[in-house]
């Protein structure tokens, strides 16, 4: 087989290297014995013994060759010499240990080749002679980028390490190896105060988190690398807390594997995400709860290309239901999740249609046709400004579409159905809190109607969802600012995506009917100080590079939300993540005529419906008059 001439000449220039290194180790051989002889007559070639002359010259030859076949089976030969280490030094170490039992097998009974006192101080000298050509190498590779920081010092960005441990030796390491990166490594920040004062792979380990802003000034820092993988949630974020004061850009690594897997390297560093302030570890569920009631079964999500919808379905795929149905309106969302979970799933029986759940006679086909066992309804409008403009809405598409799909569900025998509602359903102060109040009284209505078993599942602000506040921080501190919030004490609660529609699925298993589950969102996070610390890990600093600017609560907002209403009460479930509110006691004939006159109301155009829906939710603190 030809090689290509790409490959020959790569496999040439490894064999020009390697021909190198050897011819260097045989003249360091003949050097090192001559001058362990040399030594041993006081620096005096006039003084040196015929016969031990001619033993050196008749020896040395057939010590080189011994020499590199040891080298050769030691692997002295197959290092990458950037890299070189203490691997490659008690390599040597071996190959000098067998090299010792030969030398004495082959010369110490013939004292006229060599004295013995010139083959030890000969051995030694070869020894040194070996590690200090695999090092030099590298040595030149460092003094030379060295002089290339030097030369191309505009633009270098002076980096501050955090983390002086496995992760961050090894990215260490690379700042020292790789040809790629411009940036300077000065100086490495760990809490350990037993690594203070000492050095990092050569870079100087300068104090604990508390120093951080002060060696920032020092060292003219401009950008920090966190690298500490391992490190708890609360850890993270104390330290990035004090990052973000710094006006510095800080960059993490990505995971907590890096080491095992080998991936750690500078290109795999990200940005820092908002979920980092979160303070708190990600949340676990019971997979194999979730498995044990979704494998094998028929399951319908609606509004399954949003973004709940869409993890539902991601997280629904890898259970193994006997089959997936989407139901979504909005077509291209439903062709893109379409898309991944063929890609990803190929095995998965994947049904995808389009549809509104407004429509009775499209969700009774549904229902009839593929009669699922299991419903998530995550189909709804959830924006809360734009529902307060469209009233009339947000009460057809998720007051009465809940309605028909709650039917419709009970109709045909559904087993069980989860309704997705959300923390401004609790004293609303806005409609589409409101008509999400309003579907959790369907479900508890109709989970005392039938047998199919139906919930809710309430939670607060996901990160990164479709229209939250996140995309919206990013994309305009991208484009230079302003960055608005609504109100400086603004607060609200948060959880990833996956760690919602994961809960929602746990919640699930726990159904007996009639509950609505509240998932625990951990401490409210303040959107001006999440606002400012996303300002300040892109490298800024708030009001001076991109203003802050604060545009005034929206209609119907509120500047905190809630999770439960005092009637409610709490319950505990196996997962402490999770809990279930009392259901509240209601007339139930009397509300199905009040749905009857919000539907007419809704598709009539009411100008009123806010005061209508006031009229059915006490709770809900509707803040307009009627618009005649």
């Amino acid at each position: 087989m030809m090689l290509s001439p790409k490959k020959n000449k790569i496999s040439m220039s490894v064999v020009s290297k390697v021909v190198v290194i050897m011819a260097l180790d045989i003249l360091a051989t003949v050097i090192c014995f001559f001058l362990g002889l040399w030594f041993r007559y006081d620096f005096s070639f006039a003084a040196i013994r015929e016969v031990h002359l001619t033993g050196y010259l008749s020896a040395i030859g057939p010590w080189c060759g011994i020499t590199i076949v040891v080298f050769c089976c030691f692997r002295l030969y197959s290092s990458i010499w950037a890299f070189v280490s203490t691997s490659e030094v008690f390599r040597i170490l071996g190959a000098y240990a067998v090299l010792g039992v030969i030398g004495v097998l082959l010369f110490h009974f013939d004292g006229l080749v060599m004295p013995r006192s010139s083959m030890m101080v000969g051995f030694v000298f070869s020894f040194c002679c070996t590690v200090a050509i695999r090092f030099s190498y590298r040595l030149i590779r460092t003094a030379q980028r060295k002089f290339s920081h030097l030369a191309h010092a505009r633009g270098v960005k002076n980096v501050m390490l955090i983390g002086a441990g496995d992760a961050g030796r090894a990215l260490a390491l690379e700042f020292n190896n790789s040809d790629y990166i411009r940036d300077n490594l000065v100086c490495v920040i760990d809490d350990n105060p037993v690594k203070w004062n000492k050095q990092l792979c050569g870079v100087p380990i300068v104090g604990g988190r508390q120093d951080i802003a002060k060696a920032v000034e020092q060292y003219k820092i401009s950008k920090i690398i966190f690298a500490i993988p391992s490190c708890s949630a609360q850890t993270r974020k104390e330290i990035l807390d004090i990052c973000s004061t710094t006006g510095c850009e800080v960059q993490l690594l990505p995971g907590i594997f890096q080491m095992v897997n080998g991936e750690v390297s500078v290109s795999k560093l990200r940005n820092v995400d908002p979920q980092d302030l979160l303070g708190r570890d990600p949340i676990k569920v019971n997979f194999d709860e979730i498995v044990g009631y979704v494998s094998g079964k028929v399951v319908l999500v609606t509004g399954g290309g949003g973004s709940i919808g869409s993890e539902l379905c991601r997280q629904i795929a890898k259970a193994h239901p006997k089959q997936l149905i989407i139901f979504e309106i909005y077509e291209n969302s439903a062709y893109e999740i379409q898309m991944e979970l063929q890609r990803t799933h190929p095995e998965l029986n994947l049904k995808v249609l389009i549809g509104s759940v407004r429509n009775t006679n499209r969700v009774n086909y549904l229902m009839e046709t593929y009669h699922p066992e299991l419903v998530f309804h995550a189909a709804a409008h959830k924006h809360v400004p734009l529902m307060e403009d469209s009233p009339n809405e947000a009460i057809k598409n998720n007051v009465i579409g809940t309605y028909k799909m709650a039917k419709a569900a009970a109709a045909f025998g559904v087993k069980r159905f989860v309704m997705i509602s959300t923390d401004k359903a609790v004293n609303p102060t806005n409609i589409m809190g409101a008509s999400k109040r309003l579907c959790e009284m369907v479900v508890q209505m109709m989970n005392r109607e039938s047998d199919t078993e139906f919930v809710a599942v309430r939670f607060g602000n996901v990160l990164g969802s479709n229209g939250s506040v996140i995309p919206l921080f990013k994309r305009q501190i991208e484009a230079g600012g302003p960055v608005t919030v609504t109100h400086p004490d603004i607060i609200r609660y948060f959880m990833t995506i996956p760690e919602a529609v994961s809960l929602v699925l746990q919640a699930g298993s726990y159904a007996k009917g009639g509950e609505i589950f509240v998932l625990d969102m951990g401490e409210p996070v303040k959107i001006d100080t999440m606002a400012r610390n996303m300002i300040r890990l892109s490298g800024y600093e708030p009001d001076v590079d991109i203003k802050v600017v604060y545009t005034g609560l929206r209609p119907g907002e509120k500047l905190y939300e809630e999770l439960l209403m005092k009637e409610e009460g709490m319950q505990e479930t196996a997962n402490r993540m999770i809990h279930i509110g009392k259901p509240i006691e209601m007339d139930d004939e009397l509300f199905k005529k009040q749905l009857q006159r919000l539907d007419e109301a809704s598709r009539a155009e009411a100008c009123n419906m806010k005061q209508i829906v006031a009229e059915i939710v006490p709770t809900y603190q509707c803040q307009e008059k009627a618009r005649v």
